[in-house]
């Protein structure tokens, strides 16, 4: 979204950047080393579709190499440029080192709306742009290792898994080149909904502490809080639908492409997310308002706002009117340095996308991981685990028989007791955990250093610092 005298999303990252390191004691060079672009690569290539040959742009862009593998997203959309590849790439550097990942941060790109192409047509482009990326080393799983982005998911991934593995045959961690896969083709339980659960667990995390409840001018716990959220994709669904059905979060706007839906009471996000699917937007849907200009539902009076689609929605034109006391960025980007100005001098607390995104990479870094080990989580441990519990629910039963009606253990107890941890309770398990230490390094900062002004620069200053000390010890 381009606004008049609006830093573009390039200059934003950078103008965030220079207000942490104005902060910091970093020596000149060290700085200009974190701060710039080490590489990106630019490919044009043609592909054969309908009888004529179509000539597609891409970008693959790797910000720090202070650990490697690199790690970012690749996206599909016509907006793809290299500013927005490069800007991106840096925010992996510093959101991978401020949730621990252990990556460099990169990026990719195509400049191609995947609407437009049938499913065949976007796997003969998928692998194409996989194989120039692959030749030349900008996809490996000791180097650089894709994820999905916005217009790429699972299957998009076993295409280039699928590729890279073609032209490695005898690369036995072949599958560890890229991330976000299907579970059949070497995928992790949870990686889909492994952004909204961290947006989920990030806002657990804050109404933890009264003192950050406080700063937002909210009281008590996320149950009945009123929330809006723009974009119902993979993110904002499952934040919403986690936040609704596990935390009692009242879901009262959604915004989507064609409008928006309002309702005095929580709506079923299945239901939304259903008719989104069947109809192309959210306009007819019986059970709440439509309001035809949806961007104004930003300004909606509620306590939550979770911007989780693109980047720019929160902007000079409407920061002001933002009425939400606290905003929580599952999108990247979607408040510009300008915006993030006016809410910031106005009181508005900002969850920033360098954190509150991060449990993408979190997740595929423990299916990198699952790759590399070639064994599932919780395989080995997890019924060793029950036959262990199983001792505890033998003793408690032995207990309940001598003491009849007076004590008797509550119902589903065994069973919940009994269940051993599977992979996806020990993704969620890792994924909460990081979350929630990723949140008090940067909480620490907010509440202890008077310069340390809001999250996002507490976020950056964890972050560069991690960095810096990666740099430090190569030698630099």
């Amino acid at each position: 979204m381009s606004v008049k005298n609006e830093p573009s999303f390039r200059e934003s990252v950078d103008l965030m950047f220079n207000r942490a390191v104005g902060l910091m004691d970093l020596p000149p060079g060290l700085e200009q080393k974190i701060r710039v672009c080490n590489a990106t690569y630019t490919v044009r290539f043609g592909v054969r579709l309908r009888g004529s040959i179509h000539t597609f742009t891409g970008y693959r862009s790797v910000h720090s190499e202070h650990m490697e593998p690199v790690k970012g997203g690749i996206r599909y959309a016509l907006g793809v440029n290299q500013d927005e590849v490069e800007a991106l790439a840096a925010l992996m550097t510093y959101k991978c080192a401020l949730v621990e990942a252990p990556f460099g941060g990169s990026k990719g790109g195509l400049c191609i709306d995947p609407r437009q192409y049938d499913e065949h047509e976007l796997e003969q482009i998928t692998r194409r742009f996989a194989y120039e990326l692959a030749k030349r080393d900008l996809i490996d799983p000791s180097q650089n290792v894709p994820a999905p982005d916005m217009g790429t998911g699972e299957r998009e991934m076993a295409w280039i898994a699928d590729q890279y593995a073609r032209m490695n045959t005898t690369d036995i961690n072949a599958r560890a080149c890229v991330t976000g896969k299907p579970l059949n083709a070497g995928g992790i339980s949870g990686r889909v909904e492994a952004t909204g659960r961290g947006v989920q667990y990030a806002l657990q995390e804050f109404f933890r502490d009264i003192r950050d409840v406080d700063k937002a001018g909210l009281k008590g716990k996320l149950d009945g809080k009123r929330i809006v959220v723009q974009g119902l994709g993979n993110v904002g669904y499952h934040a919403a639908k986690f936040l609704a059905e596990e935390d009692g979060a009242q879901i009262v706007g959604i915004i989507e492409r064609d409008g928006a839906l309002v309702s005095d009471t929580s709506m079923d996000v299945d239901a939304v997310r259903n008719w989104i699917m069947e109809h192309g937007g959210v306009k007819g849907y019986p059970d709440a308002t439509y309001v035809e200009n949806g961007a104004s539902v930003l300004e909606a009076d509620c306590d939550i706002l979770i911007p989780a689609a693109l980047e720019g929605v929160i902007n000079l034109t409407n920061a002001d009117k933002i009425k939400a006391p606290l905003i929580i960025e599952a999108a990247n980007g979607p408040v510009t340095a300008g915006a993030d100005e006016i809410l910031r001098n106005k009181g508005t607390v900002i969850i920033p996308d360098m954190y509150a995104n991060a449990g993408g990479v979190t997740v595929s870094y423990f299916e990198w991981v699952k790759n590399l080990s070639h064994i599932r989580f919780g395989r080995m441990q997890r019924r060793q685990e029950e036959a262990r519990h199983q001792l505890v629910i033998d003793e408690l039963q032995r207990l309940d028989d001598y003491l009849g009606d007076a004590w008797s253990m509550s119902p589903n107890f065994k069973q919940k007791y009994l269940k051993g941890a599977g992979e996806l309770e020990l993704v969620r398990s890792g994924l909460d955990d990081t979350m929630r230490i990723a949140y008090q390094s940067m909480r620490e900062r907010w509440h202890e250093e008077e310069k340390v002004t809001d999250l996002r620069i507490a976020a950056y200053l964890v972050s560069i610092e991690k960095v810096a000390a990666s740099y430090r010890a190569k030698g630099l």
